[in-house]
């Protein structure tokens, strides 16, 4: 999976859309830009889909009568989804953000048939001239969890609720284990998949597997408040995913990694505005405020400490967290001592480390 270059901060995102605009696409007229928004979950989901939603709202503050933002919520990722953003497209929205990795095709497909739309697809790698893609480096804030977890965990045993097994995914479940062995050398990761984005009941149960196999400490890559509710009634300590997820863990929650569409969502909607507007791929991580950390909370001093010295390492480029050696638990070695994984071997992971228990399915 080769994805190209991906740019690491927004101000590069800003400063590339000042320098040219979409090749073949007209400017935006006098009229209000409209732009659309479609999302894989429910906007009261409190994480993945409410996040966006605040990155919609953010824009609607920001220009007011210049924009009319529209959205649809719920939206199933292959055919449901292209019949959808064509719909957007069909109904003279500027650009349209699609906001799920399963979109990426429906995005292509319905950019194809309206060329002087603006597209934006999250967490995906195909472009065109009038597709752009971006996604957070998630990864990092699962880093710095897995460091809480090492310091929190007594049995050796922390679990994490996956959604899908593809690279973003993976990719977050490697960094969470390598985080918490940074800590504690002998923890393991167990897996269990729950093959959606967002499903309550199937998130609950996830997570009580986990927890009777011994996991003392839970995290998500699915985006209801699921999981760490039942953390919660267990008396686990959990973290949030894409919101801060605190109102379902007052006790038990001790931080959350927080996805920031905001400043993106504005520069982009800036740039049609403007004319400037340029298909691009961003990547952003800590050092942009794209992802963030919630309060850390419900853990001794020492903990919290040493959180914040991890996030401020690896926003600052200090610490690499891919960084060699690294073995995958078959025994494959795919990067020596001090040698660092590149963004292409991140774009593509679909192994596990050493140390994560669990199916990985193909």
């Amino acid at each position: 999976m080769k994805l190209g270059i991906f740019t690491t901060a927004l101000a590069v995102v800003a400063a590339a859309a000042a320098v040219s605009g979409a090749r073949g696409l007209p400017a935006a007229s006098a009229e209000p830009l409209k732009v659309g928004f479609v999302y894989v979950g429910p906007v009261g989901d409190h994480g993945w889909t409410y996040r966006h939603d605040i990155g919609r709202r953010a824009v609607e503050e920001e220009f007011g009568d210049k924009v009319s933002t529209t959205f649809v919520e719920s939206v199933n990722e292959g055919p449901d989804a292209e019949r959808v953003i064509s719909r957007l497209a069909s109904e003279g929205h500027d650009l349209i953000f699609t906001t799920s990795f399963g979109f990426m095709n429906p995005t292509i497909k319905a950019a194809e048939r309206f060329p002087d739309v603006r597209f934006e697809h999250a967490t995906g790698y195909k472009r065109a001239d009038n597709v752009s893609t971006y996604a957070g480096r998630f990864y990092e804030g699962r880093y710095v969890s897995g460091v809480m977890a090492g310091h929190l965990s007594e049995g050796g045993v922390i679990g994490y609720v996956g959604s899908f097994p593809i690279p973003e995914v993976v990719r977050g479940v490697n960094a969470f284990l390598l985080g918490a062995r940074s800590v504690r050398p002998d923890i393991r990761v167990q897996v269990v998949w729950v093959n959606s984005w967002y499903d309550p009941g199937r998130e609950r149960d996830a997570a009580q597997v986990l927890i009777d196999r011994g996991a003392d400490v839970i995290t998500q890559h699915t985006d209801s408040p699921a999981p760490l509710q039942a953390a919660a009634a267990a008396g686990v300590y959990a973290f949030g995913q894409a919101s801060d997820m605190i109102a379902f863990a007052p006790d038990t929650q001790v931080t959350a990694v927080v996805d920031n569409w905001d400043r993106y969502y504005v520069a982009r909607a800036r740039a049609v505005l403007d004319g400037d507007w340029e298909s691009s791929d961003t990547w952003g991580g800590l050092d942009t405020g794209m992802v963030e950390m919630a309060a850390y909370t419900n853990v001794p001093e020492s903990v919290a400490s040493a959180a914040r010295a991890a996030e401020a390492a690896v926003r600052s480029g200090e610490h690499r967290i891919f960084t060699g050696p690294l073995v995958s638990r078959d025994g494959v070695r795919k990067i020596g001592e001090g040698e660092v994984l590149d963004d292409d071997a991140l774009l593509a992971m679909d192994w596990f480390l050493e140390g994560v228990e669990g199916e990985l399915p193909n």
